[in-house]
């Protein structure tokens, strides 16, 4: 592509030169014919020995004499030019032969199943969507428009997705939840009847369970992002726009409020509720409903800046604990000295 043309897709201008872009690359690794971010100053040092044709910057970053990409948010905007360039995964159109679709299952036009995958009875596969080698999709389970479920995705019955669902392989949505109540004989399954309903525009990645709701549905609101190896318990639900990153566990019931951010390994207890931009740093185990706009962290979760200053003093303990045991000493010998004087 032409740099004018990139620019005309994702509404930017240019400087210099309208050189001819064959990709995109990083400022250390990009060749002449490629495009590469400068998201702050700390990149600067790497952008003098840079090779990139073009670079990708905020207006009071761009150097004179190299031809640049102007944006106001550069990290937005490098999303957008990526995927211009960007292939996408797959190389099959069409419904293998080699798939079992059930004679009640219902599939929209330009739907994609490649070999070995399994669509069960009165499923319904929505327009354009792709379902990759090894995909089980459960009977009743409704797909949207534009869905991809990666190899190996799994599907439990019932289990319904927005439009433009993306879910990486090896995910499974629909498991039975963890419920068991106590008898003489040991423990007895609860069975787990509801169902999980995922919005629009989610993003789920590889190795992540989502379990079926006790009753009722699991619920995941629109724009929801997330990571790799997340547990989200039986009728846990999101609002949208939340991003859960990896390995954090969600305990049943719980309910997250809209832009909540759960870093990683961070880990909530059952039937409490986060309000909406509530952000808890890694490794953190919250036990308490939160409220709007809490930055929490720590195990128990407290307040992030209560949460900073312990973290800046664990490691002055060893020499806190030297300190006061000389000082305990000192004392002792005090009180010696004045308990020996007349």
């Amino acid at each position: 592509m032409r740099l004018s043309a990139v620019a005309g897709e994702v509404g930017l201008t240019f400087t210099g030169h309208d050189l001819e872009v064959a990709g995109v690359n990083t400022l250390a690794l990009a060749g002449p014919g490629e495009i590469a971010p400068l998201f702050s100053r700390k990149y600067l040092p790497e952008l003098a020995a840079s090779r990139a044709g073009v670079v990708l910057c905020a207006e009071g970053f761009a150097p004179a004499g190299r031809t640049c990409l102007l944006s106001v948010n550069p990290k937005l905007d490098w999303a957008r030019v990526v995927a211009l360039f960007a292939r996408p995964q797959g190389c099959l159109t069409g419904i293998s032969p080699q798939a079992y679709i059930h004679p009640e299952a219902s599939l929209g036009v330009d739907v994609t199943v490649y070999p070995f995958a399994f669509v069960g009875a009165r499923a319904v596969v929505g327009a354009g969507s792709a379902l990759f080698p090894g995909v089980y999709v459960g009977e009743d389970c409704v797909l949207g428009q534009g869905c991809t479920l990666y190899p190996n995705a799994v599907l439990m019955a019932g289990t319904v997705l927005g439009e433009r669902v993306a879910v990486h392989a090896g995910t499974v949505l629909g498991s039975d939840g963890f419920g068991y109540a106590q008898g003489p004989a040991g423990h007895v399954k609860i069975p787990q009847v509801g169902n999980v309903v995922i919005g629009n525009d989610v993003e789920i990645g590889a190795n992540t369970a989502i379990d079926r709701a006790a009753l009722d549905a699991t619920r995941i609101g629109d724009g929801t992002k997330i990571d790799n190896l997340v547990q989200i318990a039986h009728n846990v639900e999101t609002g949208r726009h939340c991003l859960i990153i990896s390995q954090v566990g969600i305990a049943g019931s719980t309910k997250l409020g809209h832009g909540v951010v759960l870093a990683g390994q961070a880990g909530l207890r059952d039937n409490i509720s986060l309000g909406d931009g509530v952000q808890v740093a890694a490794q953190a185990g919250v036990g308490v409903d939160l409220p709007p706009g809490a930055l929490v962290g720590g195990s128990p979760s407290m307040d992030a800046a209560t949460y900073l200053k312990m973290s800046l003093t664990l490691p002055k303990l060893p020499e806190l604990a030297r300190r006061v045991r000389r000082l305990e000493k000192a004392l002792e010998a005090q009180a010696k000295t004045k308990e020996q004087k007349p």
